[in-house]
């Protein structure tokens, strides 16, 4: 989509809108001075006026250019602003995305891993320069001309609140593919990223994911609690028991046990795949050594090989959480010594609006008590609420109603899940809080919304999702 000429500087010269997110959208422009195409990213108008998001979002900028010049990761050119409004330009990849590729069924095994093999050394690098990618997924990995791998968005897209901000304008940290200490609101490592590329291994392998499900909600709970499932139903030509193991691994809800590069798990899969007579002859080529990382041929460790950063506290974290889930089944909660179950936030952006899924996961409980019952939601001008339903039915269907773009059906679910929750100060009534405050900004009802907001953060703590809700009310009443 053409847009204005006047959005960026004068170098950068036809601007096409080819992606957007709620914080900002991507151009592909021609830099005049270069004779190339480009990839810019402007941030929105409404996040512009606020000089925190401007100066992270160019932090961020710098960050991913300190990474410019490493294999296969998309390269930053020029980072600035233009009448207020910073924006990052990038190097434009014709090639579509692995995204792409995979709508049209998957690719051969050796494709796979060297495309596998390319993705994995470029997050190995960011990875040394100490930037978490945290959102690698297919529609993050483009191809240049020649078929090669580029990974995108890198450091931007570790950008506290700007996370919606992506290339493609896809959703981002879609549930296919978030590590579970991400759905349960930990920060990001490169063992999240491992997980990531893990999943899309799979994608790649078997042409679905894992935990492929119509429910965002109930894909995320089963990266959380669900054990990752046999490759043999998807590739049983495959030697998936094999593979089943370095998966076991790659997939392991907890971080210490993956693999320690990216580069070690494309080599497992090697080994794997090298391990059974029928695809010995897609193992042509070994992956290339790596500051004395393993390559293809060595013998994997143990699936259940200790954390090499907490070799003393892993068996323990492990039989906590074991322990934690019976007593969950036994007592169903409550208590301060019992297990819990209680529901996380999984973010995501589509159509422009970011929204909340809520999870379910079994933790064990907090030692601190527990947030400060609020009092009865704000009375909003949502309309009448829909009869019926559980309230975390009718907050999980506010969220895609929210998602969609249907704020009036949102803020009425949203509100009857409240009506149902009464005040209890649990997580599920922030993220129903959220979907009403989300929903009436996008209607226009600022009082209402920053009520239902703010009574979300008293729950939830701080937030960039209720932030980019609150700016959408910027400077009206």
């Amino acid at each position: 989509m053409q847009v204005e000429t006047d959005v960026l500087p004068k170098r950068y010269r036809d601007p096409v809108r080819i992606g957007h997110g709620a914080m900002g959208e991507v151009l592909r422009a021609r830099d005049t001075m270069l004779d190339r195409d480009v990839a810019v990213k402007l941030l929105a108008v409404r996040f512009a006026e606020d000089a925190d998001v401007r100066a992270r979002f160019t932090r961020e900028g710098l960050a991913a250019a300190r990474l410019s010049g490493e294999p296969g990761i998309v390269t930053v050119y020029d980072v600035g602003e233009w009448h207020g409004r910073p924006f990052i330009v990038m190097e434009y990849l014709a090639g579509g995305s692995l995204a792409d590729r995979l709508a049209q069924g998957p690719p051969s095994v050796p494709q796979a891993l060297e495309w596998l093999e390319e993705a994995a050394g470029a997050l190995d690098a960011g990875h040394r320069h100490g930037i978490v990618h945290r959102d690698v997924k297919p529609a993050n990995l483009l191809l240049d001309g020649g078929g090669r791998v580029h990974v995108a968005d890198f450091g931007v897209a570790s950008a506290g609140g700007l996370e919606s901000l992506t290339l493609t304008g896809t959703i981002l940290g879609t549930a296919g593919y978030l590590s579970p200490e991400q759905a349960r609101g930990e920060r990001a490592t490169p063992a999240s990223d491992l997980y990531a590329l893990a999943v899309v291994a799979w994608e790649l392998l078997a042409g679905t994911r894992p935990f492929a499900s119509e429910s965002p909600t109930a894909e995320a709970t089963a990266h959380l609690n669900a054990p990752p499932p046999s490759l043999c139903g998807a590739r049983p030509d495959l030697p998936c028991h094999e593979l089943d193991a370095v998966f076991a691994r790659a997939l392991a809800k907890d971080p210490g046990v993956r693999p320690a590069s990216a580069r070690e798990l494309v080599a497992e899969l090697r080994h794997a795949l090298a391990a059974g007579a029928q695809t010995t002859q897609v193992i042509p080529r070994a992956a290339a050594p790596v500051a004395g990382l393993p390559v293809a041929g060595y013998a994997p460790p143990p699936p259940a090989r200790r954390s090499r950063r907490w070799p003393l506290l892993v068996g323990v974290l492990v039989a906590a959480l074991v322990g934690g889930v019976a007593l969950a089944s036994t007592l169903g909660g409550g208590g301060e010594s019992a297990a819990q179950t209680s529901v996380r936030t999984l973010r995501v952006t589509q159509r422009g609006t970011t929204v909340t899924t809520s999870v379910t996961v079994t933790t064990s409980a907090p030692t601190t008590s527990p947030p400060t019952t609020t009092s009865a939601p704000p009375t909003t001008s949502a309309s009448p609420p829909p009869a019926g339903g559980s309230p975390t039915a009718l907050v999980d269907q506010a969220t895609a109603d929210l998602n969609g773009g249907n704020y009036q059906e949102a803020a009425s679910e949203a509100q009857a899940a409240l009506n149902e929750l009464g005040g209890t100060g649990e997580v599920y009534e922030a993220y129903a809080l959220y979907d009403l405050g989300a929903a009436l900004a996008n209607l226009g009802d600022c009082k209402g919304a920053a009520d239902a907001l703010k009574a979300s953060e008293k729950i939830q703590g701080h937030r960039s999702e209720i932030d980019a809700a609150k700016h959408l009310c910027h400077g009206r009443p």
